[in-house]
């Protein structure tokens, strides 16, 4: 069966691709970063800041959702976008990854993936038929199929067998999909860990099943980014042009311009949240640890140039006290500083890919990372 494409590809420079892809809450430009809210909520970070840094999109999670507060009662609460206020388009993770990172707590079957719950050890089983109608009762507008996901290295047999595994559990996916309302996407997982051979027949396994788009996942999940390019420079040329390419858990900036470089449309990371928490910030400079005590009596601010106004506007001697003071303004301010500094990546990206210059853009940006940080006083 062919599946209605919601995909259009608008323009391209060299492989990087901009294009536009319609959901039922709204239109998603392409490129495209996904802040992560895990549990459907952004850590730190209010929707409207979300909103108004420019993402289109946003990540919410299967696994633990289903958990906590419960698939069948956000369903009537009238669905994920409505029980969260954020009301755009969202995409859901399946549960995939949490195979993975929770393997202490799980055994992996032909039928499906059996765990004990990490809130109350609860016995729980996450078939792809119910990771279909979890997502469907979300109400998410993408989808993604369960599939196995290996941390790298592994034996190759190891990785082989999770691939081929996920093949049979995609097909059983579409099946479960068949009757999603009109509009709404599942997408494919190709996996394959650092193989190439094994990244290419999970690929067009998944174009002979069909799926309204094509993530390429078990990637930063250990391996050094070289193998992480190389993996997505054997996988994108094979998947369809007129479908989305989905890079999932990716990752720092220059993880996201060299992925676009090589022809991928979609992003999600936990990072710049996960960062800012942390004291991070990044910034056109370059990332900028405000823990350093370097910046304890410095009244400039990240980024003078900057249109978010925090990242404007607050010095970073204050950014330094509220981090060294545990405060939680701090978090939240560089939290919502660096999902501003992504989604200007991002739109910097796509003004480039339409005029043409991506090449030129991608060499500016990674200079002006290179250069670092502004000198000190």
């Amino acid at each position: 069966m062919t599946l209605a494409n919601h995909f259009e590809l608008i323009g391209q420079s060299d492989a990087a691709r901009l294009g536009r892809l319609t959901t039922p809450h709204g239109v998603v430009r392409t490129p495209a970063f996904m802040p992560v809210g895990t549990l459907g909520a952004m850590k730190g970070l209010h929707w409207r800041e979300v909103r108004d840094a420019g993402a289109d999109i946003v990540l919410g999670n299967t696994y633990h959702l289903m958990l906590r507060p419960g698939a069948e009662r956000i369903a009537a609460l009238g669905g994920l976008q409505k029980f969260t206020t954020w009301n755009g388009p969202m995409l859901t993770d399946s549960g995939g990854f949490q195979v993975m990172s929770l393997a202490q707590l799980r055994k992996v079957t032909e039928k499906a993936v059996n765990f004990r719950s990490h809130i109350d050890g609860a016995a729980i089983e996450l078939s792809p038929e119910r990771a279909i109608e979890v997502q469907l009762l979300l109400g998410s507008d993408i989808a993604m199929q369960l599939d196995e996901c290996v941390r790298l290295p592994a034996e190759r047999d190891d990785i082989d067998r999770a691939m081929r595994l996920s093949l049979r559990w995609a097909e059983r996916c579409k099946r479960a999909f068949e009757h999603a309302p009109q509009g709404h996407m599942l997408f494919g997982i190709v996996q394959g860990g650092d193989v190439p051979e094994l990244r290419q027949q999970s690929a067009r396994g998944l174009i002979e099943i069909g799926f309204h788009g094509y993530a390429i996942g078990g990637l930063a999940v250990g391996e050094p980014q070289q193998v992480m390019l190389a993996m997505i420079e054997e996988t994108a040329p094979v998947l369809p042009q007129d479908r989305p390419r989905y890079l999932m858990g990716v990752g720092t900036p220059e993880d996201i311009l060299e992925a676009v470089a090589r022809g991928i449309d979609m992003f999600d990371c936990v990072m710049p949240t996960r960062n800012g928490r942390h004291g991070v910030a990044f910034t056109r400079f370059g990332s900028v640890n405000l823990r350093n005590a370097r910046h304890a009596d410095d009244p400039r601010p990240l980024d003078a140039e900057s249109n978010w106004p925090s990242t404007r506007n607050c010095s970073r001697a204050y950014l330094h006290h509220l981090v060294k003071s545990g405060e939680t303004l701090g978090a939240m301010l560089l939290s919502e500083i660096n999902i501003a500094y992504y989604q200007s990546l991002m739109s910097g990206i796509r003004e480039a890919i339409g005029n043409g210059t991506f090449e030129a853009f991608r060499q500016q940006t990674r200079e002006d990372w290179a250069r670092g940080d502004i000198p000190a006083l």
